[in-house]
């Protein structure tokens, strides 16, 4: 299991404005069934490695259309083979030292 930091950006849009093209990509999370959450700078999923970085590759490709050609995307991975890795239990770790 894997937990799976996405960036999707679209270049040359135009508009200062994305919200749209993450709504787009956000699409494509929904439909895939992963489990993920949107943060304000990232969207995180949650899953096995191969299923996290397919739907990562379709969020990025999702973009792409007349008024986009250019995408430029971070992925970011942690992944632990010792235990089990969440998203909560990554913020619950960090919350329990508080």
């Amino acid at each position: 299991m894997v937990v799976c930091s996405v960036t999707v950006v679209p270049l040359g849009t135009g508009s200062p404005s994305l919200s749209r093209f993450v709504a787009k990509s956000l699409r494509v999370l929904e439909e895939s069934g992963v489990k993920y959450q949107l943060t304000p700078m990232a969207t995180v999923i949650e899953g096995e490695l191969d299923e996290v970085l397919a739907v990562a590759a379709k969020m990025h490709s999702s973009l792409f259309s007349d008024e986009v050609v250019r995408v430029s995307t971070t992925i970011k991975i942690d992944e632990r083979r010792d235990k089990k890795l969440t998203m909560n239990g990554k913020v619950g770790a960090v919350k329990s030292k508080l």
